[in-house]
């Protein structure tokens, strides 16, 4: 995969953390929701995982 490739994967996948009252979730632009969690970073981290994925 060249440099064009992957930069055009990430846009793809531009991943937001967002909060409903005590817990966080990861969004993704693609339609990807990650599960709730009560830790920020967790969150911040299912995004990371979801867009290494893809």
């Amino acid at each position: 995969m060249d440099g064009r490739q992957q930069d055009q994967q990430q846009t793809d996948h531009a991943t937001t953390v967002a909060e409903q009252g005590r817990f966080c979730l990861a969004r993704c632009t693609c339609g990807w929701r990650g599960p709730a969690r009560r830790a920020r970073s967790r969150a911040r981290t299912d995004a990371q995982e979801h867009v290494d994925a893809a």
